[in-house]
């Protein structure tokens, strides 16, 4: 019986929390977004009427109708197949760069922020240099270097935001690592592994879980905007970066190119916006007093 009562009071905060986030207007408006245009990323294919390089030139410039939802492009393809196609290249570069950058950039912050010293100066003056770049430029440098493609992109998008989850992983992680139970698992002996692991880094995974909805959405446009440059995805392969360079020619003729494609990012960026802003009020209770 008593153990049950541990069981049920330790397990009460996550509940909590859980319970505050479905609750939260922008944790549930953000998340419903994201999920969404998650199914569409996952099942596009499926979903979309017509191949996405599939031509008709009978039908070029097409304007919405219920045969073509979002039109057509200069050469006859279906617009609404294209964006649906696009959704998975932009989620798949996103998630797989911030979970690179997310990766490297979470352990150097733990190390830097729980070890100090002279490898906390290293790791954050470096950090510092490359904070000294605009993130969509640095971005483009890296791709001058690697080349053009999907795969390059996802690499540079990863370096870019390294520096972001390090920086915030150490301001979390200094603010835990003079707490009782790590003074408390320090004094049994326990590991300075097993500590960062164990003990600090979960105490420290709200600014990191926030920092992560952030990053998926600027990663979501630095993928637009490398792909509208013509450095990202490469022709005939959609991506709603390379839909709007191919749209900007025909905005007088054919605005619809550039219309649907926009709002697929803007739909992208403003969920993963709102469900940041979200779980940080309802994981930082200073900001939930406010």
């Amino acid at each position: 019986m008593a153990t049950s009562a541990i069981v049920d009071r330790r397990s009460r905060p996550g509940l909590d929390l859980l319970r505050k986030a479905l609750r939260h207007g922008l944790v549930v408006g953000g998340g419903s977004i994201v999920l969404l245009l998650a199914v569409v990323a996952v099942f596009g294919a499926a979903l979309a009427p017509y191949a996405p390089v599939a031509m008709d030139f009978t039908a070029r410039f097409a304007p919405p109708s219920w045969a073509h939802p979002f039109g057509t492009d200069d050469f006859g393809r279906d617009l609404f197949s294209r964006v649906l196609h696009s959704a998975a290249v932009s989620f798949q570069v996103a998630f797989i760069a911030v979970g690179i950058s997310g990766t490297v950039g979470v352990a150097l912050g733990v190390l830097a922020g729980y070890l100090g010293g002279w490898l906390d100066e290293v790791i954050m003056r470096a950090m510092d240099v490359a904070f000294a770049f605009p993130a969509v430029l640095l971005a483009i440098t890296v791709m001058a270097v690697l080349g053009r493609g999907v795969e390059n992109a996802m690499i540079a998008i990863a370096i870019v935001y390294v520096p972001i989850f390090a920086r915030v992983t150490r301001g979390a992680v200094i603010s835990v690592r003079g707490r009782e139970f790590v003074t408390a698992a320090r004094a049994l002996g326990t590991s300075h592994v097993r500590i960062m692991v164990a003990h600090v880094l979960p105490n420290a995974a709200g600014p990191i879980l926030v920092q992560t909805s952030l990053s998926l959405a600027f990663a979501i446009l630095a993928e637009a905007a490398l792909s509208f440059f013509g450095l990202g995805t490469q022709p005939p392969d959609p991506s709603w970066g390379r839909l709007l360079a191919e749209g900007r020619a025909y905005l007088g003729q054919a605005p619809w190119m550039g219309i649907f494609p926009g709002l697929a990012i803007i739909a992208a960026v403003l969920g993963f916006n709102l469900l940041g802003d979200g779980l940080r009020d309802v994981l930082d209770p200073r900001w939930r007093r406010r």
